[in-house]
């Protein structure tokens, strides 16, 4: 983790379990640069909150009630660029860590991070910084840095126009039903299109397929 100045930070807590906010807080407010600026327990309160409270760090949970923490994410960095978002979750899926790396997360750790590593997290991203747990993110930020800007990955045969059709509505997280009503397809013709897909472009997952064609688009 990089060394970073002792910089005053505000800070939003977003998890829909009360007990852990509580022990955030308390861990973090020991700290005597870092404000606990509020509490969030769902993705529209989250949003609502950052709009309100203006943090520097939001310290946000994957999965939340009423959504997932990834659009929370992707909605509040939209709105208010400036801000920076941490993920501490107990999940260390691929998924995940793509979908959080592509909604413009700053951070990704575990929630069995310790409280000093967390607390040097909160101030890394605070001073510009990312943080993205090696243990959790290899594989993923392996995976990316593989894909060549405006060009497949080497070795993968070009997409066909109806292909990339089809990717680019995955890339809007459409379920493949949605997709099929979309192209006016069968489901059956959408799976098949997908496995070509994933065939060509050699993953094996929709966010995978998804880190592709947005890292092409940059």
């Amino acid at each position: 983790m990089p060394k970073v100045k002792t910089i005053a930070v505000r800070l939003l807590l977003v998890d829909d379990h009360e007990v852990v906010r509580v022990g955030l807080r308390t861990v973090l407010t020991q700290h005597e640069h870092v404000t606990v600026v509020g509490e969030s327990s769902t993705v529209t309160d989250a949003v609502r909150d950052a709009a309100q409270l203006h943090p520097d760090v939001i310290l946000m949970d994957v999965r939340l009630p009423d959504g997932s923490g990834v659009d929370a994410c992707r909605e509040i960095l939209a709105a208010h660029p400036h801000m920076r978002v941490i993920f501490l979750t107990s999940y260390a899926d691929d998924d995940s860590v793509l979908a959080a790396v592509l909604a413009g997360a700053h951070g990704y750790v575990l929630k069995e991070i310790d409280s000093a590593a967390l607390l040097r997290a909160v101030h890394a991203v605070a001073e510009g910084h990312s943080i993205l747990d090696p243990s959790v993110t290899e594989r993923a930020l392996k995976w990316l840095r593989g894909i060549g800007k405006g060009s497949v990955p080497p070795g993968t045969e070009p997409l066909s126009p109806q292909e990339e059709r089809v990717l680019a509505l995955v890339a809007e997280g459409q379920t493949n039903k949605e997709i099929a009503t979309a192209l006016n397809l069968s489901d059956k013709t959408v799976k098949n299109y997908l496995a070509n897909v994933f065939q060509k472009l050699r993953v094996t997952r929709r966010a995978q397929a998804a880190a592709f064609f947005a890292k092409r688009k940059q």
